[in-house]
């Protein structure tokens, strides 16, 4: 297949990972290659850790569309699974580097390992890039100056950020706004009869933020410009919800989404969900919600 490989799990194709592919870039120029990217299927924490509640920033999708509007020309799966985190650092690079990819060349980050118990670093792939006759190169992920506390750009930064509700913050490290991309399903119907019917989107393997409401927007069918609007995130206590899910009523848009694919962008957080006493008072807080998120999204949007 070759080419020269942005390599790693890239989940949100953050900042960081956007260097290490322009880094890629820029080795495949030099070497007459064409840039890549290699990614691991699935997640290794799912291999390590089974139990771990949903942690992924995107779908499959998302970070495929993502890492070729970022550059690549195309993007391989690495299937990660007991055999290959049970190869050692030189079989990885013989066997599923140069023997399955045909790489002319690799990326990583400085503090990429690989290999059976992490055993291999950034210095040890340049050893063997230099082995099997392929061109490494390690790209520094601190882009620190964009950021006010100086912070690494990390995937683990924006699942913090999102677990506070600190939006703004992730969309920072992102390079655009965190979003959830779903299939657009039929619930109870309880807020169409409230005024304010909703799109329901199952959360499945996503990191589940703070539970709330947020100031939202998507691209919708018939429309050229995003539409916004107020969505809820969580189990929806008033209601005696017990799975938690993505509700989001979309402003001046009367159109039916069932059985819609959807991206819908958190743009601000509101308020921490809570239970009311009884759907009227329910009803006015999401009046007052809806009026709050158009502020929120104006603000964006003249910024």
């Amino acid at each position: 297949m070759s080419g020269v490989a942005a390599l790693g799990n890239f989940d949100g194709v953050h900042a960081g990972h956007r260097a290490v592919l322009d880094h890629a870039r820029d080795l495949a120029a030099s070497i007459g290659s064409v840039p890549v990217a290699a990614v691991f299927s699935p997640h290794p924490r799912r291999l390590f850790r089974p139990d771990e509640p949903p942690f992924r920033l995107m779908s499959d999708a998302q970070r495929e569309r993502a890492l070729l509007a970022a550059g690549a020309r195309r993007v391989d799966t690495i299937r990660f699974d007991a055999a290959l985190s049970a190869m050692t650092p030189e079989a990885f690079v013989r066997d599923t580097l140069v023997g399955q990819l045909a790489l002319d060349g690799v990326v990583t980050g400085a503090d990429f390992c690989f290999g059976k118990g992490r055993a291999g670093n950034a210095e040890t792939l340049k050893a063997l890039g230099a082995q099997y006759g392929i061109a490494v190169g390690i790209a520094s992920t601190l882009v620190a100056e964009r950021l006010s506390d100086r912070a690494k750009f990390s995937s683990s930064a924006v699942r913090n950020a999102l677990r506070e509700g600190d939006v703004e913050t992730a969309a920072e490290l992102l390079g655009r706004p965190w979003a959830i991309e779903g299939e657009v399903a039929h619930g109870d119907k309880r807020g169409r009869t409230l005024g304010f019917p909703t799109a329901n989107i199952a959360l499945g393997d996503y990191l589940r933020p703070k539970a709330g409401v947020y100031a939202v927007q998507a691209s919708l069918p018939g429309r050229t410009e995003p539409v916004g609007g107020v969505a809820n995130i969580g189990k929806r206590p008033t209601v005696e919800g017990t799975e938690e899910r993505l509700e989001v009523f979309f402003f001046d848009f009367p159109g039916d989404l069932y059985g819609k694919t959807l991206e819908v962008e958190l743009i601000g957080f509101i308020r921490e969900e809570r239970r009311f006493d009884g759907l009227d008072a329910l009803k006015n807080q999401i009046a007052l919600d809806s009026d709050e998120a158009r502020g929120v999204l104006d603000r964006q949007r003249a910024s």
